[in-house]
């Protein structure tokens, strides 16, 4: 039978009243479009199409996909255009078509921009079609089946890491466990070939040894349900190679200690059946602890429903057993092929837009990243997390990555409520935003209005939506800080040099950075990308300005910041730490002490004391030098001071010195003991204080605590 035929017949099987005219036409259409073209294995191109499209009729796929798989590649690889597919095939096909031409090829291996838009253009399409993604699956199946006609090894093994990192986890997050086990062991082939030969043979020795106890296992499994009233169909199932290799790297254990190769299937006709079965099995044998999970009344994200169980089965061996019904057994293999439901065009049933949340999630990270690379690792965090299962107040289930914390959990339920978490009880209970939540936990968000997204959340959230919504703020609140410190940044240079500040000016030399704002420029120059005074220079290049002098060799750092300018020092207030301003951790400068700013190209200014260290390092470069001061006392808000102290090591030290401070109104943020000997504790220190008179007082008092031998504070080093 040649390929049409077969593909005809298949279709025929599941769909008798199909429109064979149109399959025929389509066949026809991509064979006389494909003529002359040949594939690397030496057979004709158009081969290839059909081959795709039976893989999809294996699945019982619409003819519309089936259509649509024979012509994937007429627009990409020959004269044909989607106006011509649109007059003969119709809009919908050549929808489906420009959906899957467009995703070029995505190498993972070189996470650069390109590969990353591709990846969104995949991700694109399959919202508007998950069909689109159908095709795309079936379509690297048959040249990860075909990968033989490819020469260079190092070719096969970069096609098959890709598939492996992008195109299984999909076929699994839709459900198509036939397509994602096919594609991970033909990657496996490729990838560690050594290791797959080595699995083949065990499992080949343990199949010759082991016929006579799988059938004994059936035929016991079968009489104990039958006694139990029950009848259903049981088989044996090897895991896949690829899934034994990854359990004995996750678990460190050798092939022989693996008890669970064979899986024994239980399928029954309804869902009640399920947990009868469980109960008539669980009351023979004994049950392994910990092995027991129930999918059917909390499905997997794709959809997935079984019983799992692992019990110490006929001949003492612990054997896992799944238990669901024929329904449950189709979407497992198929997963959306199985079930998706079409009516005039690609709209999805209600149950399914929830049950494609993650897709929405992905969709949503799209439109919150400016930077390719950035969307490629928050998708990554959403496509290759196992879950956990938690519940809202009202009792609605959630599925969140493993280690999820409130966080993410607020994002999830909407990004409204994400930004404005300022809390979470789990249980019942106040819980830290950092808390990793477990399965069955009961989240109830507290928001407020005046919150907004920090920063330090980046650090411990696991979601890709979180994460792409907190760096979308700080990059947003980033550039306004940038913006208004530039903008002080000029016009103290204005004033310096006698002019009047007008934004005017500003515009005019636009043109000179190639910028599109004014605005552009103030982040420029608080970012530190440009020099105030160089902008100055370009929008007056005939002003005689005073040339900013080197400092002497004998003149020591302090000197050069003793002498503020006429025009009076920047003052910081305002700028949130951590954005365009942020202080330095060698000397944790503190309100009252005297400061002077530092430009870093890219991170804006850092705040030393004017006594620090550190300092020496940017005597040479007087430019990135700026005169700042703290700005009224009634809007400063509290800072940490950083103390080394020497104590005694004696019973009740510690609890004195954190008393000592206490008492003094400081309230310790970090602790850490640097040296320990019979006698003294070296140890820093990090304290949040009002200012320098605060932090004195602080100090005195711990000078006059006995078990204190010595007390300094941070001067930067």
């Amino acid at each position: 039978m040649d390929q049409l035929e077969q593909l005809l017949s298949t279709i025929a099987n599941y769909k008798p009243d199909y429109d064979r005219d149109m399959v025929v036409k389509a066949y026809e259409f991509a064979k006389k479009m494909h003529e002359g073209q040949f594939r690397s294995s030496g057979e004709p191109y158009y081969t290839h199409p059909v081959e795709v499209a039976q893989i999809l009729a294996d699945m019982h796929m619409d003819v519309t996909t089936v259509v649509t798989a024979i012509l994937h590649d007429t627009v990409e690889d020959t004269d044909a255009t989607f106006a011509d597919l649109e007059r003969e095939f119709g809009k919908v096909v050549s929808d489906l078509v420009n959906g899957v031409s467009k995703l070029t090829r995505i190498e993972s291996q070189t996470l650069e921009g390109k590969q990353a838009e591709n990846f969104r253009k995949l991700l694109l399409a399959m919202s508007e079609d998950i069909r689109v993604l159908l095709v795309k699956l079936s379509d690297r199946l048959h040249n990860m089946r075909t990968m033989g006609g490819i020469k260079k090894p190092e070719k096969r093994r970069r096609i098959s890491l890709e598939t492996l990192e992008i195109y299984a986890p999909l076929a699994e997050r839709i459900g198509v466990h036939r397509i994602k086990e096919e594609l991970e062991d033909l990657c496996f082939e490729q990838i560690n070939p050594e290791a797959r030969e080595s699995i083949t043979n065990r499992l080949s020795y343990l199949r010759k040894e082991g016929t006579e106890v799988v059938d004994a296992i059936i035929s016991e499994l079968h009489k104990n349900l039958a006694e139990g009233g029950l009848t259903a169909d049981i088989t044996g199932r090897e895991k896949t190679r690829y899934s034994i290799w990854k359990k004995m790297q996750r678990k460190n254990v050798a092939f022989e200690q693996l008890s669970d190769i064979m899986a024994f299937r239980v399928i029954v006709d309804n869902p009640e059946d399920c947990y009868l079965a469980l109960g008539i099995i669980h009351a023979k044998y004994h049950s392994v602890p910990g092995r027991f999970k129930d999918y059917i009344s909390t499905p997997k994200p794709n959809g997935y429903k079984s019983i799992h169980t692992t019990i110490m089965g006929p001949r003492r061996q612990r054997i896992e057993v799944q238990i669901r019904t024929h329904d449950m057994h189709a979407e497992a293999e198929l997963g959306v092929a199985a079930h998706w439901a079409y009516k005039g065009g690609s709209q999805p049933t209600e149950r399914d837009v929830t049950k494609y949340r993650w897709l929405r999630d992905l969709l949503d990270i799209l439109e919150q990243e400016q930077k390719p690379e950035d969307f490629w690792e928050n998708t990554k965090l959403e496509l290759f997390q196992d879950q956990v299962f938690v519940f809202t107040p009202k009792g609605d289930l959630l599925e969140l990555p493993n280690g999820a914390t409130p966080i993410d959990f607020a994002y999830a339920i909407h990004s409204d409520i994400g930004d404005k978490c300022v809390g979470a009880k789990v249980n019942g209970r106040i819980a830290p935003l950092n808390s990793r939540l477990v399965n069955g936990d009961q989240v109830d968000v507290i928001t407020s209005k005046t919150q907004n997204p920090s920063p330090t959340w980046e650090r411990f959230v696991v979601t890709g939506k979180a994460r792409s919504h907190i760096r979308k703020y700080i990059r947003n609140q980033q550039r306004d800080e940038f913006v208004t410190l530039g903008k002080s940044m000029i016009q103290k240079v204005f004033r310096q040099e006698g002019y009047d500040f007008t934004e005017k000016a500003i515009a005019g030399v636009l043109g000179n950075y190639k910028l599109n704002e004014v605005d552009d420029i103030y982040a420029n120059i608080g970012s530190g990308v440009f020099v105030a005074r160089d902008v100055f220079k370009t929008i007056f290049p005939s002003h005689q300005a005073e040339v900013a002098k080197r400092p002497a060799e004998h003149m020591d750092v302090a000197t050069m910041v003793r002498k503020p300018d006429s025009s009076g020092a920047m003052p910081i207030k305002g700028l949130i730490p951590g954005m365009a301003m942020h202080f330095a951790r060698c000397c944790h400068p503190v309100p009252g002490d005297r400061i002077v700013g530092i430009v870093t190209t890219g991170k804006g200014v850092t705040i030393h004391t004017i006594d620090c260290d550190t300092l020496e390092t940017f005597a040479d470069t007087p430019e990135r030098w700026l005169d700042v001061s703290w700005g009224d006392e009634k809007d400063q808000q509290t800072q940490v001071g950083r103390l080394f102290i020497t104590m005694e090591n004696e019973t009740g030290a510690l609890g004195t010195v954190t008393t000592v401070i206490g008492k003094n109104g400081g309230d310790i943020t970090n602790l850490k003991i640097t040296n320990r000997t019979v006698d003294f504790w070296d140890m820093t220190l990090d304290i949040f204080v009002n200012d320098t008179k605060h932090l004195n007082n602080v100090i005195a008092a711990l000078r006059a605590t006995p078990c204190i031998v010595n007390v300094d504070r941070a001067r930067g080093h």
